[in-house]
């Protein structure tokens, strides 16, 4: 390039007089309007447009801010610049300051998610771990700051170089804000709505702190592992159950099962064991309807004492269970929820004791029948 052209870039730099900037992308924030040696002439037109702010820079020092609209840059449309340099009388000549243009539209449908799973102590439960992912939407809400904290000197701030810092303050505020709830864990799957709004609420001040505005926080999923799952839904199904009805479903689902097998000798154990059961059963059905067939007898004077009837616990898979009557235990027996190993205490027993240890259980393990007479 020869001399001419070197005078002929600097006077037509030099002399244009429009500063505008026309975005092509939808991922910049903040795009540094390049001049010759960063100089603008005196009178020239600025032009801001919606979804944009202008933000003069002098000698790194913030000086003016320019809201959508047409301007013509003289020393009264920017009276901090002016008194950054000390104009007392105007200027004629061409000044030099940084000129950068903000997007303060909505950046929306931002990812975010925890990258390790988060630790939570439930009473239930114990320790667990979830997971969460979600969106967020932000805008620019004060251009000066965030031109001075954030993009320094970089002439084409991107979204994508914000989002790491932004993802990073989300996972760790959503982990504060969930240990902080603490609520049953599976409330947390179904309170998503409510977490979200508590969410931006703790989050919205750091936001702010960078000139940086919150505007949406979305929680898509908190997930959980499957192993955790299964213990809540039979948790739930155990904790809604009556525990008798829940005793004679297992009952009938064992007759089944007895019935589908009658050659083995499970089968047989569990006919005599349904047997006891039934037998109780028909007899509850039966006495209405022989009561009609024969002689009431005559009541007492006085009513006889109420029996006492025994509750007995045991132990399932490693927890406490009951209290349930003989009757029950009976059944829990007979459908395989309890065997002859299994531990059992009742009021006046020391210690647990197996089943087939307490004498007035041996009869859920058959055998009861007498051995045939000697023969004469």
């Amino acid at each position: 390039m020869g001399i001419f052209d070197k005078i002929k870039e600097k006077l037509t730099n030099e002399f244009i007089d429009i500063i505008e900037w026309l975005d092509y992308t939808d991922d910049t924030i903040a795009y540094r309007f390049e001049r010759y040696q960063n100089e603008i002439k005196n009178g020239a037109k600025l032009i801001v447009r919606e979804g944009q702010t202008a933000v003069f820079i002098n000698e790194g020092q913030l000086a003016d801010v320019f809201t959508p609209g047409t301007y013509d840059l003289t020393t009264q449309n920017l009276p901090i610049l002016t008194t950054l340099k000390g104009w007392k009388y105007g200027f004629n000549s061409p000044f030099k300051a940084e000129v950068y243009f903000v997007n303060t539209h909505l950046f929306t449908d931002e990812k975010w998610g925890t990258k390790n799973p988060i630790t939570l102590s439930d009473e239930r439960f114990g320790l667990v771990e979830i997971r969460a992912f979600g969106t967020y939407a932000f805008k620019v809400s004060d251009p000066g700051k965030f031109i001075v904290d954030i993009v320094g000197t970089d002439s084409n701030f991107t979204n994508f170089e914000i989002n790491e810092h932004l993802k990073s303050l989300i996972a760790t505020r959503f982990t504060d804000t969930v240990g902080e709830a603490n609520l049953p864990i599976e409330l947390y799957a179904a309170n998503t709505s409510e977490l979200s709004e508590t969410c931006q609420e703790v989050m919205q001040p750091e936001f702010l702190s960078v000139g940086i505005s919150l505007e949406r926080f979305y929680i898509e999923n908190v997930s959980m592992p499957e192993e955790l799952k299964k213990e809540i839904f039979e948790y739930s199904r155990i904790d809604k159950l009556d525990l008798d009805k829940l005793t004679k479903f297992k009952t009938a689902k064992a007759i089944e099962a007895a019935a589908a097998n009658e050659g083995g000798t499970a089968g047989a154990g569990m006919g005599m064991g349904m047997g006891f059961v039934l037998a109780q059963q028909m007899g509850g059905m039966m006495a209405p309807q022989m009561g009609g067939q024969q002689m009431q007898p005559q009541a007492p004077m006085s009513p006889p004492p109420l029996s006492v009837q025994v509750q007995y616990f045991y132990a399932a898979n490693g927890a406490q269970q009951g209290p349930v009557s003989f009757d029950q235990l009976k059944a829990l027996f007979a459908s395989r929820t309890i065997n002859r190993d299994s531990l059992v205490w009742k009021q006046g027993m020391g210690n647990w004791t197996a089943l087939k240890e307490v004498e007035e259980l041996k009869s859920f393990l058959g055998g009861n029948t007498p051995p045939p007479l000697p023969q004469q």
